[in-house]
């Protein structure tokens, strides 16, 4: 994407972000976007760029996903008459194959964000997260789908 058409959206979204579509606000949003562009050139620029954007929105996308799944059930774990005999919660240790610390936190909140599971800690080596679920029927089967799912795609994101 040019510098000159990401300079134009820019002005756009400050037009629509301010509620008025003049033209001076529309130059001056033009100017913002500009020198904000100038100072962030060599990050706009990189090829890798609308790599990265679309890898962040697939991630954006699997918690969303995730959200909604969790939630429902949640839901219907709560809302049984007998709710009590289907809790199973324990805590797991999930073996970190992320290594960087956004990675980690990253991988942390998006666990504690989604309905039944909760990030208590990682381990002083970073190498383990511990993880509370409301129903832990199957251990390893939750490790592979936190593996699968949120961590993959983290460590997709910010490499």
């Amino acid at each position: 994407m040019s510098l000159v058409l990401l300079a134009v959206i820019l002005a756009l979204g400050w037009a629509a972000a301010t509620g008025a579509f003049t033209l001076l606000n529309l130059l001056f949003g033009a100017l913002i976007a500009g020198l904000g562009l100038f100072l962030v050139r060599d990050r706009v620029e990189s090829p890798r760029l609308l790599s990265r954007a679309r890898r962040i929105v697939s991630l954006a996308g699997l918690f969303i996903y995730e959200l909604a799944l969790s939630a429902s059930r949640v839901a219907v774990l709560v809302l049984r008459p007998d709710m009590h005999s289907h809790l199973r919660p324990g805590i797991i240790a999930f073996p970190l194959t992320a290594t960087r610390d956004a990675e980690i936190t990253l991988l942390a909140n998006l666990i504690t964000l989604t309905p039944g599971t909760l990030s208590v800690d990682v381990s002083e080596d970073r190498k383990i997260l511990y993880v509370h679920a409301l129903s832990v029927t199957d251990k390893e089967a939750l490790i592979a789908e936190i593996a699968r799912g949120f961590e993959a795609k983290v460590m997709e994101a910010f490499r």
